[in-house]
């Protein structure tokens, strides 16, 4: 095992560049109680630095997700008698990532038996590198518990970020174990299933099976609801401006945590809420990028 400890530098912008040019992101996210979920995702990926973002969510909510923030743009999906992502959905968002270089999905879906059908299939078959988060994860709980075939070798990278109990879901292991061992969990879950892991907690672990990264920012006061959301966002946003998944995730995490950071230092842990990770991500990358250049 390899163990990493630099941060990975973003591409360079060049002065030229377009919207275009620095990547369009897919995420598909939110259901009739957690539209919060979708607006967050969205954040982060604009924030994140992508040129486009698209959010798809189930189309009774696409109105509260559009008012959140006028920057990303908003798809309808259809939904079912719980608000939710209907199976007919599955179609649409096949066809939204056309053109698309990144997805990001999980946050707030829900977890009934058409969203399950809709994550599977773009889990295996879409051809982009994928975050996927949350929700995302329980649908995948079964799959990769059960040792399913269904989703080995999916079409595209993915970066899977769950929480202690989120994995602990996922492999069948419980909490207390996985915080005992979290580096050697981590990998060995990744190097099993192909995938970079972004385990999250107080020192977040990042590992493709291979190497490994503790992230060295954050604090307690990002212990709240949506702070994952706009993580998955971010994530999304740098795997669409070409980064490798690995040093996508890492650098995801470490802005994350440094807007967490710079968020408590003006508000306080306790008083620091999701929607204030999106704001600070702007002072994180003029801090980075000050490091960067030192």
């Amino acid at each position: 095992m390899s163990a990493v400890q630099d941060i990975p530098r973003y591409p360079e912008r060049p002065a030229d560049g377009h919207k275009g040019t620095f990547g369009r992101v897919l995420v598909i996210a939110g259901s009739r109680n957690m539209s919060g979920a979708a607006c967050l995702a969205g954040m982060g990926a604009l924030r994140g630095g992508a040129g486009l973002v698209f959010v798809a969510c189930p189309e009774g909510v696409q109105a509260i997700v559009a008012g959140a923030e006028p920057c990303y743009q908003t798809i309808g999906l259809p939904e079912n008698e719980s608000g939710q992502l209907d199976a007919s959905a599955l179609a649409a968002a096949q066809a939204l990532l056309s053109g698309k270089d990144a997805l990001a999905i999980g946050p707030g879906l829900g977890n009934s038996d058409s969203v399950r059908e809709v994550v599977r299939a773009l889990y295996t078959a879409a051809t982009v590198p994928a975050v996927v988060d949350a929700d995302g994860l329980n649908v995948l709980a079964d799959e990769f518990l059960g040792g399913s075939e269904i989703l080995a070798n999916p079409a595209g990278p993915r970066i899977l970020t769950p929480h202690a109990g989120e994995l602990s879901r996922l492999c069948g292991l419980t909490i207390g174990e996985i915080q005992k061992r979290r580096e050697d969990v981590a990998r060995d879950f990744a190097a099993r299933h192909g995938i970079v892991l972004v385990l999250k907690g107080p020192g977040t672990v990042v590992t493709d099976g291979k190497r490994v990264a503790v992230n060295p920012t954050g604090n307690s006061g990002m212990a709240t609801g949506g702070s994952g959301d706009v993580l998955t966002g971010l994530t999304g946003a740098l795997l669409a401006s070409g980064m490798e998944p690995f040093e996508a995730a890492r650098l995801a995490v470490y802005l994350h945590g440094l807007a967490g950071d710079l968020a408590a230092e003006e508000l306080s842990e306790p008083g620091l809420i999701a929607t204030d990770l999106p704001r600070f991500l702007g002072p994180a990358w003029k801090r980075l990028r000050i490091s960067g250049e030192k």
